[in-house]
């Protein structure tokens, strides 16, 4: 293998630079070091009984050179270095605010019988969709009235202690240092919760009582 000034070095030698001279695999090739590293990458060459794609010569090295960042990339990854860590945990609660907020301010709850519902899938085919009656939910919840909650959207009922355990935990882990007693979620949990809610969103769109009870 030949160093920086043409001697050869045999593996394990150091070069002209007084580095060891990079050693790769039978049939590899030093290419040209990249931009922050003192040593040069080995690629493997191309076989010659199988001549590399794209026209390039057998027995040529290939080197793959990083993708740079776009100005967008690199903004946010600055954003993120410079930003404490409290900001991103007090974004997310500020999203969380504002949709509590939209749904004390707009109350869905008193709308006209004959509006139009909000609900693209409702409005087209007249079925409840597995969200509809959520933010009639929230707003019952916020109101302290829970059975009228569960009436409109069970599983939100059900499922928001743990939502909420989830986000004070994790936010509480990311702002201030928290090890609260991690809340563990198996895959089949999931897939059983999963499972619930489209069955839920069946059972709400059946034409028979008791199910009509569940209409929204």
């Amino acid at each position: 293998m030949t160093s920086v000034d043409g001697s050869t070095a045999r593996p394990g030698q150091q070069g002209a630079d007084g580095e060891a001279a990079p050693v790769g695999p039978a049939g590899a090739a030093p290419v040209a070091p990249s931009p922050g590293s003192a040593t040069a990458h080995v690629v493997p060459t191309a076989d010659p009984a199988h001549p590399a794609p794209g026209g390039w010569p057998a027995g040529a090295a290939m080197a793959y050179q990083p993708v740079e960042p776009d100005r967008l990339t690199r903004f946010v990854l600055r954003v993120h270095e410079r930003s404490p860590r409290w900001a991103v945990p007090l974004a997310a609660l500020g999203c969380v605010g504002l949709g509590m907020a939209y749904a004390l301010v707009n109350d869905p709850t008193t709308s006209a019988p004959d509006a139009a519902p909000s609900c693209l899938l409702k409005l087209t085919t007249g079925l409840d969709c597995p969200g509809c009656g959520g933010t009639r939910a929230l707003w019952y919840v916020l109101h302290a009235d829970l059975p009228a909650a569960a009436r409109h959207h069970f599983l939100f009922v059900f499922a928001l202690p743990f939502l909420a355990y989830l986000f004070v935990a994790w936010a509480g882990k990311q702002a201030f240092g928290w090890r609260l007693p991690e809340l563990r979620i198996s895959s089949p949990m999931i897939i059983g919760f999963l499972g619930a809610w489209l069955a839920f969103s069946v059972v709400r769109n059946l034409p028979w009582a008791p199910f009509t009870a569940l209409y929204v």
